[in-house]
């Protein structure tokens, strides 16, 4: 697949099973993270690979969490939150690592970690694998990030779960360019 068809094609899965990537797959999608767009050379940003039983772990890790932020939550509701953990047989947490004290400004090392999540997940798309991002209320989770290893004032910028897609893509329709792209033509607005 060139660069342009992937672009042109990647989309995110709605349903992923086993098998996980291959050693050698892996390798090439963590490569691809090694060559974002990351100003001042800082890799702002850092990769924890989640499998097997330790994503029973991490689904207890969520649903504690859960139970701590809504304490009504029921067996069942914390249920559902630890089986998030089991929806692809790999997660990737994409977690910044912001040097404050740098010249570059917080915000370009934080773009720096998407770009990161962007290439995982496009370098899983390129090795035939299906791969989602999510982030929602556990990214946002003190004791969440702390029992990843995620210093509070760092972010999870997101949860990417690849493996092996499972049943027919989702349809999304897409935007024209027209859209969302302008020509600036100078002066002000």
């Amino acid at each position: 697949m060139d660069a342009m068809q992937l672009l042109h094609t990647r989309y995110s899965a709605l349903k992923l099973g086993e098998p996980a990537p291959s050693a050698q797959a892996l390798r090439a999608i963590l490569e691809s993270a090694a060559h974002v767009p990351d100003h001042g050379r800082l890799q702002p940003w850092r990769l924890i690979l989640i499998v097997k039983d330790a994503r029973l772990s991490l689904g207890d890790v969520l649903a504690e969490g859960l139970s701590r932020r809504n304490p009504l939550a029921n067996e069942q509701t914390l249920a559902r939150e630890r089986q998030k953990a089991l929806r692809a047989p790999l997660i990737i947490v994409v977690a910044t690592r912001c040097d404050k004290s740098a010249k570059i400004p917080v915000i370009e090392q934080i773009l720096s970690a998407g770009c990161a999540a962007l290439s995982i997940m496009q370098g899983g798309f390129a090795q035939g694998l299906g791969a989602m991002w999510r982030i929602g209320d556990p990214a946002y989770d003190n004791t969440v990030k702390s029992a990843l290893g995620i210093e509070v004032d760092d972010l999870i910028v997101g949860f990417i779960y690849v493996g092996t897609e499972i049943g027919d893509p989702g349809t999304r329709p897409r935007r024209s360019v027209d859209e969302f792209a302008e020509h600036w033509a100078g002066g002000r607005a």
